[in-house]
């Protein structure tokens, strides 16, 4: 079986808006503002809660940045749960594309560093939770992306095998985590590096959707 692993943050949906709202609620509560941008601060979005909160803490200043940044990152996990998909949209043709995957006898799964519970959920409210055989977040294992486990549990998952996969990603840890299975790797251009990810040197670029199935077919045969 021909597996294509799919990262969800940055890949699947742009997730950037509500994760930020999420940290800025943090520091809110703080009465610290909110000093991340949605738009600006898209990149950071995608490398998780933790990164978020740092970023804000040191653009502030604040002489406890690392220990707020642990003290809060379960109230923006609460947050986010709260208003997970409020301006979180699938990019263009995701859906169809994953169908399309699918019709031509591809397994398709989900491999993310989002917890899982909150994977579910918002796979679940984007109406795309039918179209992967398997979900791995962040929790799932004792171990995270880029470790290989969780993506060799994705494909596992589906029945696929490792050798006949690959991954679809959006930052340097899709990257390192293909690398780390020894699998190729695709990277998205419309987040919010654009071209610019190109840098990571992946086996190939995506420049849309509709590319998807003639780019896993080139990958895998």
């Amino acid at each position: 079986m021909r597996t294509v692993v799919f990262d969800l943050d940055g890949t699947l949906a742009d997730t950037s808006a509500d994760l930020i709202a999420a940290a800025n609620a943090c520091f809110a509560a703080r009465g610290l503002g909110r000093p991340l941008d949605p738009v600006a601060d898209a990149l950071i979005a995608f490398h998780g809660g933790r990164a978020m909160l740092r970023a804000g803490y040191g653009r502030l200043g604040h002489p406890q940045a690392e220990t707020l940044t642990e003290a809060d990152y379960r109230a923006l996990l609460d947050h986010y749960e709260g208003a997970i998909c409020v301006e979180t949209r699938l990019y263009p043709g995701a859906a169809e594309a994953v169908e399309a995957l699918r019709s031509a006898g591809f397994a398709t799964a989900i491999c993310t560093n989002k917890p899982e519970g909150l994977a579910r959920a918002l796979v679940s409210a984007l109406g795309i939770a039918d179209l992967f055989g398997a979900l791995i977040g962040a929790d799932t294992l004792p171990t995270r992306k880029p470790d290989p486990a969780p993506y060799l549990a994705a494909v596992a998952g589906v029945g696929g095998a490792p050798a006949r996969s690959f991954l679809l990603g959006d930052t340097v840890t899709d990257r390192d985590t293909a690398r780390a299975v020894g699998v190729p790797c695709a990277l998205v251009t419309f987040g919010p590096e654009g071209r610019g990810i190109e840098r990571l040197a992946p086996e190939a670029l995506l420049e849309a959707y509709a590319d998807l199935p003639a780019l896993a077919e080139k990958l895998l045969g």
